[in-house]
């Protein structure tokens, strides 16, 4: 990680700014949509989060990707202790505790989603998915809940982790073929895939069998309910933060009607949401 950069809390907010800019058009464009104190904030969770995906995306070896986010692990152990490294990242963290009443357990719940990831297991069925989700997105509606929820009496958490498990289910559903091919993964859970039998033979071979037409569906049903639930609650997240926030999920879910466009193609490319749909489903959020 970089150090000794200029303690200036601009440019520290400027590198979280740059990492989401980067590896998130569609968050970018829906969260710079709020004030400067919130969206800042916003930049440097995500920032956090992908640092902590990068420990394990660009090491190839086990060992390195625990040793990078064993760093991580204690860097974020300084910083709940008030002794953060002088670092962009952790100084523009720093800026939104003070500014906000966060809480650190969500970050430590995303590293540990980290470590299942390197030490994955295909899920043996829905239910062990969703707890995957749980930590790996699930903890990052968790973690901005503080700032687009801060006037809410309600706890939200179970709605804020709701929405973050229904865009990892997207994540999977978009990405079978590509996590088969370039990971060696089946995020697909076992059990399912036996009840609407479609197997791992198939799967290599990219077959769109009616099976796992079914299989899909099913596991987008439940992202879908999971999306719904979400946007039940939107009138109890703060009034500046509901048109970014359900502008983002409305995107996202938009990407499971892309793979259904394509004839379920999520083998062969990457299903995105189209300029157009895009600005309609804005529009919708606006409404």
């Amino acid at each position: 990680m970089l150090i000794n950069q200029p303690s200036t809390i601009t440019f520290d907010y400027a590198y979280c700014e740059k990492i989401i800019k980067h590896h998130s058009k569609s968050f970018y464009y829906a969260f710079s949509g709020l004030p400067k104190e919130k969206a800042r904030a916003v930049y440097a969770i995500y920032a956090f989060c992908r640092i902590a995906d990068d420990c394990v995306d660009e090491n190839k070896k086990i060992d390195e990707q625990l040793t990078a986010l064993d760093q991580l692990a204690n860097e974020l152990y300084l910083f709940s202790k008030g002794e953060e490294i002088n670092h962009p990242l952790w100084r523009a963290l720093r800026d939104v505790f003070n500014r906000f009443d966060m809480d650190i357990q969500p970050f430590y719940e995303q590293l540990t989603g980290q470590r299942m990831d390197i030490h994955f297991m295909m899920p043996a069925n829905l239910s062990s998915l969703e707890v995957y989700s749980k930590y790996v997105a699930g903890s990052v509606g968790k973690m901005l809940l503080p700032i687009i929820a801060s006037e809410s009496q309600k706890n939200l958490h179970h709605v804020a982790e709701n929405l973050g498990i229904a865009m990892q289910l997207t994540n999977i559903l978009r990405d079978v073929g590509e996590d088969y091919r370039d990971k060696g993964r089946i995020y697909l859970p076992l059990e399912e895939m036996k009840r609407y039998s479609y197997h791992e033979v198939l799967l290599s071979e990219g077959s769109i069998t009616q099976g796992f037409i079914n299989l899909w569906e099913y596991l987008a049903t439940r992202a879908e309910y999971l999306y719904d639930n979400f946007t039940q609650h939107i009138d109890e997240f703060d009034k500046d933060s509901r048109f970014p926030v359900l502008s983002s999920a409305y995107i996202y879910q938009g990407i499971l009607n892309s793979v259904r466009k394509s004839g379920y193609d999520c083998f062969n490319q990457k299903n995105y949401v189209s300029a157009v749909e895009m600005a309609k489903l804005v529009a919708r959020a606006s409404m």
